[in-house]
């Protein structure tokens, strides 16, 4: 299959009906600003542009979301809980970009959409949601570029600070998404 636009990507979501079931549980939280996001997205589409008929396992499934209201880490257990509960053995994982800061001990976040922004790789600043008519929304803050050109790079915010340019690297180097994709092509900083 080509995937040349963002449409391509939200079609090929719609389509598959694991992915719309993961967007479908997320999306009966009813949270505010709520994405799934990063490897869910990226690991679809690198695995069609590869050819494989079989998915790659994804380590987790990214849930955010971004509430000043509650930043409590209880609050984002009980969420996975009741994922885990309509769909279980699915590895989930819920945040809320609201506190991630204070984890990361970096500046705030504005929305989860900023959070996504500033994710390590371009090709993992990726998020789908569904709407109030339940259509597949992709939110690409760095583009889609890298992603469909198989390459990782850093996002602007990792590359333009020095300890975040580290953690960049070492993830290329844990991630080691060379070997479950051979054409990706990992793009050093140049911090």
């Amino acid at each position: 299959m080509l995937i040349k636009t963002e449409k391509d990507i939200v079609n090929l979501v719609r389509e598959d009906e694991w992915m719309m079931d993961i967007l479908y549980a997320a999306h009966s939280l009813n949270l505010p600003d709520w994405w799934v996001c990063a490897g869910f997205v990226r690991a679809k589409v690198w695995d069609v542009l590869h050819g494989f008929t079989k998915r790659t396992h994804l380590p987790d499934v990214d849930v955010i979301y971004f509430d000043k209201s509650d930043l409590s880490e209880e609050t984002e257990k009980g969420l996975e809980s009741k994922l885990q509960y309509h769909m279980p053995g699915v590895p989930w994982s819920v945040k809320n970009e609201a506190r991630m800061h204070l984890v990361n001990n970096i500046p705030s976040y504005e929305s989860s959409a900023d959070a996504i922004s500033k994710f390590p790789e371009t090709a993992t600043a990726l998020g789908l949601k569904l709407n109030e008519h339940n259509e597949v929304i992709l939110t690409a803050p760095c583009g889609i570029e890298d992603l469909l050109a198989l390459k990782i790079k850093p996002t602007p915010y990792f590359a333009e600070n020095e300890k975040l340019a580290k953690v960049y690297k070492d993830r290329i180097q844990k991630k080691s998404w060379k070997s479950i994709w051979p054409g990706v092509e990992a793009i050093q900083s140049n911090v």
